[in-house]
């Protein structure tokens, strides 16, 4: 069974990443999560499944609710 994506706050994305001075390289490290990927999502190409926004969340020190995009 796929596990459905979810719309990720882009702005909010990047904003945390701009404030935190950290590439996109950087946060990959920290997050675990692949470079292609955080620039697919960053880029509004495709959103994130649950345990991608938890893992860029814990990178960012923010709760995951944050990156989720509010309809």
């Amino acid at each position: 069974c796929k596990i459905p994506s979810m719309e990720v706050n882009v702005e909010r994305l990047k904003e945390l990443r701009r404030e935190r001075v950290l590439s996109l390289r950087e946060l990959e490290e920290r997050s675990g999560v692949s470079y292609n990927t955080i620039w697919r999502i960053e880029d509004g190409r495709q959103g994130a499944h649950p345990r991608t926004i938890r893992k860029l969340a814990e990178a960012l020190g923010v709760q995951p609710s944050e990156l989720i995009r509010e309809d």
